[in-house]
């Protein structure tokens, strides 16, 4: 057990699916696993390990933000062997060339967070998700007629923004998206040598100003979480 996760070794599954509400992660279980169990509820950060067709899977809440996402990725990989980790989440759009539930792969992740520095000097300032995961993505993508659109992430430290640059930051990075976790989890994978990608659905939109309520996003990204799901089976 770690400070944060009561698991006992060998509760975990080797893939993780991490989406940031606990709540989230309750729903998601209790829609599409079989057999589950609670195994963690420290702090609320519920993980639950059942079957899906058969294959072993965790999903795990992260919480919000790098800090909380950084925390428990590498507690999963360090301590539990996780191999791999899908973050399924919610996205503000960049673009409006993105529609409220687009799906978005992530193939990169930008941030101007210090998170990777402090970790381990690492100084870039965009990291790769894992492309073992993603080619999976992809094909189960394919099968299952789910349209996706790959790009890059911008992961933000901050939410609520005086000054939003996103503009700048579509130009300059192609930044298709924001949200909060991502860098931090692609930071871990990559220092630990685990594979961890991410999907998001575009609950709101900066250009056109489209938005889903909070229950919507809770309850309506089912199609994110049976393609990430599929997915696992062939990991």
């Amino acid at each position: 057990m770690t400070p944060h996760n009561r698991a006992s070794i060998g509760e975990i599954a080797k893939t993780v699916i991490m989406p940031g509400d606990p709540i989230r992660a309750k729903v998601m279980t209790e829609r599409f696993l079989e057999n589950y169990k609670l195994v963690n509820d420290v702090r609320g950060m519920y993980a639950y390990t059942g079957t899906y067709k058969g294959v072993p899977v965790t999903i795990m809440a992260s919480g919000m933000g790098m800090p909380s996402m950084g925390i428990y990725s590498y507690e999963l990989f360090k301590f539990y062997d996780v191999d791999n980790i899908i973050r399924v989440g919610s996205a503000g759009a960049y673009t409006d060339e993105l529609n409220l539930y687009d799906i978005v792969l992530a193939n990169s992740a930008y941030s101007e967070s210090t998170f990777g520095l402090v970790q381990n000097n690492e100084t870039r300032e965009i990291l790769e998700s894992s492309n073992k995961i993603n080619e999976v993505i992809r094909s189960t993508a394919l099968e299952s007629n789910i349209k996706i659109i790959e790009g890059t992430l911008h992961s933000s430290d901050v939410f609520y923004k005086e000054n939003n640059k996103f503009r700048e930051l579509y130009d300059k990075y192609k930044c298709l998206a924001c949200e909060m976790e991502s860098f931090a989890l692609f930071h871990n994978a990559n220092t630990l040598g685990k594979n961890a990608t991410c999907l998001v659905t575009i609950s709101d939109n900066l250009v056109t100003h489209e938005e889903t309520t909070s229950e919507e996003r809770q309850n309506s990204f089912d199609q994110m979480f049976v393609l990430a799901l599929e997915s696992v089976i062939k990991l």
